[in-house]
């Protein structure tokens, strides 16, 4: 396993309340639900980088307001015309 380390400033902390621990770990889902949400990870792998089970990942996109279903334009269209 990797360990990285990024240097911040200990007012991050206490800013938003959180102990360095719950810190790392909610910035961990934050980047996994932007990632998931910009179609760049599948669940799978968001809710691994999350450090979750993926029901725990849908429930942090849920609590998030993100959908847990990728659809584009483009998909949605084929489908349709797939449908005729």
């Amino acid at each position: 396993m990797l360990n990285l380390s990024i240097p911040l400033h200990e007012s991050v902390f206490s800013a938003l309340h959180l102990a360095p621990e719950e810190f790392v770990q909610e910035m961990r889902v934050a980047a996994a639900i932007q990632w998931y949400a910009q179609a760049r990870i599948s669940q799978n792998k968001a809710a691994e980088i999350a450090g979750l089970s993926r029901a725990d990942f849908i429930r942090a996109l849920s609590d998030a307001r993100v959908s847990p279903f990728q659809v584009t334009a483009e998909s949605l269209r084929e489908e349709m015309s797939d449908a005729d």
